[in-house]
């Protein structure tokens, strides 16, 4: 006869959360939280080469398209979601009648959002993710896969697409007339 023990998993609020970031040994640390869970991103060079190469293309645009804000491993927390405070690798919000976020978490999820796959990643979780931020008011979600040298993009109308070395990003309508060719984001 097997006996199961069943294991009560704690899910931690966004205001716990917030709690545990507050706390001396987790400051220099890189947590996020997904459906009440907290978990430690811990990216790699090559995840960080391929962050800033986009940041770079976005950070370029918009010096001459000055319609938001690009940035690099940011908070975003909608007020009404209590279990989920995330980190996109690279995010751009559209500028709005809201001030930049200097504390906490930028209180939307990002108008386009960039994930790249971490050796530890499943593609089921890089899947969740972008329809979580898809779900939750993301116009855009560029998910990077390194090794297969590609990136899947996910719409809000719903449609999706995979680009390969051969293809070019659009922004689309979030950046009108950015283009990044694929090449560019595997350039280290």
């Amino acid at each position: 006869e097997q006996l199961t023990m069943a294991v009560e998993r704690k899910l931690y609020t966004v205001e716990e959360f917030e709690q545990f970031l507050a706390q001396s040994e987790n400051r220099d640390r890189l947590f996020e939280l997904i459906d009440g869970e907290i978990v430690e991103k811990m990216p790699t060079q090559e995840h960080g080469a391929i962050a800033l190469n986009i940041g770079s293309e976005f950070r370029i645009y918009l010096r001459t398209h000055p319609i938001g804000v690009a940035s690099v491993e940011t908070r975003h927390a909608l007020p009404e979601d209590r279990y989920n405070d995330r980190i996109p690798d690279v995010a751009f919000n559209r500028r709005n009648e809201n001030p930049i976020v200097r504390q906490g978490a930028v209180p939307k999820m990002p108008d386009l959002a960039v994930e790249i796959k971490s050796p530890g990643d499943s593609y089921r979780q890089m899947q969740d993710t972008a329809a979580y931020y898809i779900a939750h008011g993301s116009q855009l979600v560029w998910l990077v896969y390194p090794e297969k040298r590609l990136v899947a993009i996910y719409r809000a109308d719903g449609t999706d697409d995979i680009l390969t070395e051969n293809d070019t990003l659009s922004g689309e309508d979030v950046l009108p007339g950015f283009t990044l060719p694929i090449t560019t984001i595997f350039e280290f």
